[in-house]
C-alpha cells in the first residue's frame, strides 16, 4: 500500500521558514514615460515541506508599478494567500512612469513586500529607468526637420519629410513597429565615435534573457532617401539596426546623380536589404554592413566606392530564428552589382581594402553583359566564402550569450592584405585605432590583440 504525505498541505507558522524568489531585484529595461511597459514575471517559491500563508502583500508606493497576482490587481484584497509546500505562485509586474522633465533616464525603485503568517516580512526590489521622449505621431508631410540630441525620438507610422534633414551627434531615433522615414531633401547626419546617431526599434525589453529586442530584425520598416534632383547625403557614425531595410537610396536622375557619403556607419541585421543604391553616387568608408536576409549591398546605376568596408552576410548563422521571415534568401550574396540596364546610368562599383564574405559560396554577384563593359576596380580586398576564421565570431548562440563580432580574428586572412596607398586618407579604423604599419588590414576594423 502506498503512503502519501500531506505535509505540503499543512500550514506552518515557523518563523525560520522563508519564501524564495526567482530574483531579488526585478529590473525593467528603460521605459518610455507616459507609456506602459512590457510585463515581467516574478516567481514566488515555497521550497519547504509545509504550506505557508501570506497574510498581506503591498508596495511602498502604488503609483509606479502595477502588480497582478492570480488576476487580482488590488493588493489590499489579497488576504491569507496559501502556497503549498513545494509549490509556487506567479506574480506579474508592469510599470507606467510619469514624465521626469529630465534629459537622461531616471531610476525609480519600489519594494514588493510579503508578510507571512509567521510574522516574517520578505521583499523584492522593483527597478525601472524612465526616459522622456519626443513623440512624432503625424503622417503629415514636414518641410524639413532638425533632430537634436536633447531627448530621444519615438516615431510612429510613416514620417515623410520634403525638405532638408539634420540629425545632431548623439541623437537616438526609436522606430515603432512598421514605422519608416522618407526624405526627399538633403541629409546631414554627422555623429562621432563618442556620440553616434542610433536608429533602431522601440522595444527596449528582452525577447529572452540573452536576446534583447534590438537583435530582432524587422522590428520597423526602414530609412528611404528619394530624389528627382541631385541631393547630398552626409552620414557619419550612424547605426541603423534591425529593421526591414537599412538605408534605401533611389533617384530618377540620369545626369548628375545624388551623392551619398558614409563614414564610420553600421547597418546591421535587416530582414531585407542593408544598403540599396539606385542611380546614386556613393563613397562608403570605415563602415560595417552586415547580416541581411537578402543582399547586404545592392548597387544599380552610379559610381560607388567602398573603402575599408566590412560586408558580412551571416543572417541565418544562428541557432534561434528571432522572427519568421518569408524574405530570407539563404542563397543571397552579400553584394549584388546590377550593370545590365541599357538606359540607366552605368554602374561602376569599386572595392578597396574591403571584406565581402559570408557562409555562402558566392558572396559577390556582378551582373553585366560582358566583363569588358564593367569599369569597377578591386584592390586589396578579401572576397569570398568564409572558409577560414575571418572574424572573432560569425554566429549567434543565445544560450551561450554569444553574439556576432565582425572584428578580425588573430588568424584572419584579411589581415595585412590592404593597399597602403589606399589607406593613407584613412589612418584610423571605425573604432579609432591606428592602421599604421607596412600593410593595413582589410575591412573597417584593424586587428588588435
Amino acid at each position: 500500500m502506498a503512503m502519501v504525505s500531506c505535509r505540503e498541505y499543512t500550514l506552518s507558522d515557523d518563523p525560520s521558514l522563508r519564501l524564495t524568489f526567482s530574483t531579488d531585484t526585478l529590473r525593467f529595461d528603460t521605459v518610455f514615460t507616459n507609456q506602459g511597459s512590457s510585463t515581467l514575471q516574478l516567481m514566488v517559491y515555497n521550497r519547504n515541506a509545509f504550506a505557508m500563508e501570506i497574510d498581506r502583500i503591498w508596495l511602498d508606493s502604488a503609483h509606479i508599478f502595477e502588480v497582478n497576482i492570480d488576476g487580482e490587481q488590488d493588493l489590499s484584497r489579497i488576504k491569507q494567500m496559501t502556497i503549498n509546500g513545494g509549490d509556487s505562485a506567479f506574480v506579474f509586474v508592469r510599470t507606467r512612469m510619469n514624465k521626469t522633465g529630465l534629459n537622461s533616464a531616471v531610476l525609480t525603485e519600489d519594494h514588493l513586500h510579503f508578510h507571512l503568517k509567521s510574522g516574517v516580512t520578505q521583499a523584492v526590489c522593483l527597478e525601472a529607468y524612465g526616459q522622456d521622449v519626443t513623440r512624432i505621431r503625424t503622417k503629415k508631410v514636414l518641410n524639413g526637420y532638425h533632430f537634436t540630441s536633447t531627448l530621444p525620438y519615438l516615431i510612429f507610422d510613416t514620417l515623410r519629410i520634403d525638405g532638408n534633414v539634420t540629425i545632431d551627434a548623439g541623437s537616438t531615433l526609436y522606430m515603432h513597429s512598421g514605422a519608416c522615414i522618407c526624405i526627399t531633401g538633403d541629409v546631414t547626419a554627422v555623429g562621432s565615435l563618442d556620440q553616434p546617431i542610433i536608429i533602431r526599434g522601440d522595444r527596449l525589453d528582452r525577447l529572452f534573457d540573452s536576446v534583447p529586442y534590438a537583435y530582432a530584425g524587422g522590428s520597423w520598416n526602414g530609412i528611404y532617401l528619394q530624389a528627382d534632383k541631385p541631393q547630398l547625403y552626409d552620414l557619419a557614425y550612424v547605426d541603423i539596426l534591425s529593421g526591414n531595410i537599412g538605408l534605401y537610396c533611389w533617384s530618377s536622375c540620369t545626369g548628375i546623380l545624388p551623392n551619398l557619403r558614409m563614414d564610420g556607419c553600421r547597418i546591421h541585421n535587416h530582414t531585407l536589404y542593408g544598403l540599396v543604391l539606385i542611380h546614386v553616387d556613393a563613397l562608403v568608408t570605415n563602415t560595417e554592413i552586415s547580416n541581411c536576409a537578402s543582399y547586404c549591398v545592392y548597387c544599380d546605376g552610379g559610381t560607388q566606392d567602398f573603402i575599408h568596408t566590412t560586408i558580412a552576410s551571416y543572417y541565418g548563422n544562428t541557432n534561434i530564428r528571432l522572427q519568421p521571415n518569408d524574405n530570407y534568401k539563404p542563397e543571397a550574396a552579400a553584394v549584388y552589382i546590377d550593370n545590365l540596364s541599357k538606359t540607366a546610368p552605368q554602374t561602376i562599383t569599386s572595392f578597396y581594402n574591403s571584406i565581402i564574405t559570408g557562409y555562402q559560396k558566392e558572396q559577390l554577384i556582378l551582373a553585366t553583359p560582358i566583363e569588358q563593359y564593367y569599369s569597377g576596380k578591386f584592390v586589396g580586398n578579401y572576397i569570398g566564402q568564409d572558409t577560414a576564421k575571418v572574424f572573432v565570431n560569425n554566429y549567434y548562440k543565445y544560450k551561450e550569450y554569444v553574439y556576432y563580432n565582425f572584428r578580425l580574428d588573430s588568424l584572419s586572412p584579411a589581415r595585412g592584405i590592404g593597399d597602403s596607398i589606399v589607406a593613407l586618407p584613412y589612418p584610423l579604423d571605425r573604432e579609432g585605432f591606428s592602421r599604421a604599419g607596412i600593410k593595413p588590414d582589410a575591412g573597417c576594423y584593424q586587428y588588435r590583440p
